[in-house]
């Protein structure tokens, strides 16, 4: 098996050294517009000077040259990227979201089905131990049927300052709304653990702190030369020095010294006042779902939290679940007849990750090398299976926009419509 690196950013690169280093699989070309990350990626894979290309463009203009090929580009880059990937015969393994607009991930997907080839969307959190465990439980009946569950992704504060404020993900019309980028994870999480497609959908968030009207008296546009940022909880140079050499510093810059890290503050995107960015996502959003099988769940996104994690309760007929992926703790209650009989609790600690995402990286990328050397196998997270997720977090977002409760089958149907025109 021989692959190619789209999109040389954090995820693309995690993908492609797992595969290189842990499964010996050859990365033979890497298409990538920025020249350092396109050298360090060639440097570190050994790829051939004749098989860097500066764009996606470059590398599908060329006759097929491997099996499969890793897309981990920007968001609304991906359909375009996804169906040349197609027409040429290519396997894609396809960062999330599978695309910002849903009528776009509904031609992937028939373009793949038509051709014949597979596409795995990396829903990390499928593959791991922590969600993987609760999945077993759930499906047991040991508990009965779920009720209801409620869901936090805990963003948490460095982290929505880096990445939906200051950096790559801050805008819906450059990239996507939140729920979609970010959420679309929890979406499947969702759909995955009630077994049942969405049927209603309503939504409530919006961008109430990192705006200008909350900025700090006397600050300024950058960080590195406001007077009150020794007083700023988002100061740049607390965000990203202490951490230099790990994320989120290794997004600013390659040059991982102080003085590189510093540069970067003082030229690039990241060192730019949280209160003065050209933001639109949502920093909070609160989200009601109702599932075809009666299920009901509630979803909060929030950036004003100090972990970075997500915590779960699941409410069942005979028990409930309560669960943090942050230290792998899983506690499975189940319920007593009275106030004074014993009750039957049960802590489950999942494995301690051995790779990012709680384990979930490394999980998928043995799922899809396992299935393309496996003819009949299909991803966990083919894309078929990953759908319902984007529509659920599309849903959201209409229903934020509107005010009213979207009717999950009426948007299909509109959808399908609109894609078949």
């Amino acid at each position: 098996m021989k692959l190619a690196l789209i999109g040389a950013g954090q995820r693309g690169m995690i993908y492609s050294e797992y595969a290189c280093f842990k499964k010996g699989i050859e990365i033979m070309a890497v298409a990538e517009p920025d020249e350092k990350r396109r050298q360090i990626a060639a440097e570190k894979f050994s790829i051939k000077e004749e098989r860097q290309y500066p764009d996606a463009e470059a590398f599908f203009g060329e006759e097929k040259l491997c099996d499969a090929v890793i897309i981990s580009t920007m968001d609304k880059d991906h359909f375009r990227q996804a169906m040349a990937a197609l027409e040429k015969g290519y396997d894609i393994l396809l960062e999330k979201p599978i695309s910002p607009d849903p009528k776009e991930c509904l031609h992937i997907c028939e373009e793949a089905e038509k051709r014949g080839r597979s596409i795995t969307v990396c829903h990390v959190l499928r593959y791991t131990d922590f969600f993987s465990t609760i999945k077993r439980i759930l499906d047991s009946g040991e508990l009965g049927r779920i009720v209801a569950i409620q869901h936090n992704e805990n963003v948490g504060n460095y982290h929505i300052a880096h990445s939906f404020v200051r950096g790559n993900w801050r805008r819906s019309d450059t990239s996507s709304p939140i729920i979609i980028q970010k959420s679309c994870h929890d979406m499947d999480i969702l759909a995955w653990f009630a077994g049942s497609e969405a049927k209603k959908v309503s939504s409530f968030g919006s961008l109430s702190h990192f705006k200008e009207e909350n900025a700090p008296a006397g600050s300024a546009a950058r960080c590195l030369d406001c007077a009150v940022a020794e007083q700023c909880h988002y100061n740049a140079v607390r965000a990203y020095l202490p951490v230099r050499g790990s994320w989120p510093a290794s997004v600013l810059t390659p040059d991982q010294t102080e003085e590189g890290i510093m540069e970067a503050l003082k030229t690039g995107p990241y060192g730019r006042c949280v209160y003065r960015c050209d933001n639109t996502v949502c920093d909070h959003q609160v989200t009601i779902i109702e599932f075809k099988n009666g299920v009901h769940a509630s979803f909060t996104l929030s950036g004003f939290t100090d972990r970075v994690c997500r915590t779960m309760k699941i409410m069942c007929e005979q028990g409930e679940i309560r669960a943090e992926d942050d230290g792998n703790i899983v506690e499975i209650t189940k319920f007593s007849s009275n106030a004074v009989d014993p009750v039957e609790k049960k802590v489950i600690r999942t494995a301690v990750p051995r790779a990012g995402h709680g384990g979930g990286d490394a999980l998928l990328m043995e799922d899809f090398i396992g299935n393309f050397e496996n003819d009949s196998a299909e991803s966990r997270t083919a894309i078929k299976n990953s759908i319902e997720s984007h529509i659920m977090a599309y849903a959201a977002e209409q229903s934020r926009l509107t005010g009213e409760t979207v009717d999950v089958d009426e948007l299909k149907e509109k959808l399908m419509k609109e894609c078949h025109a």
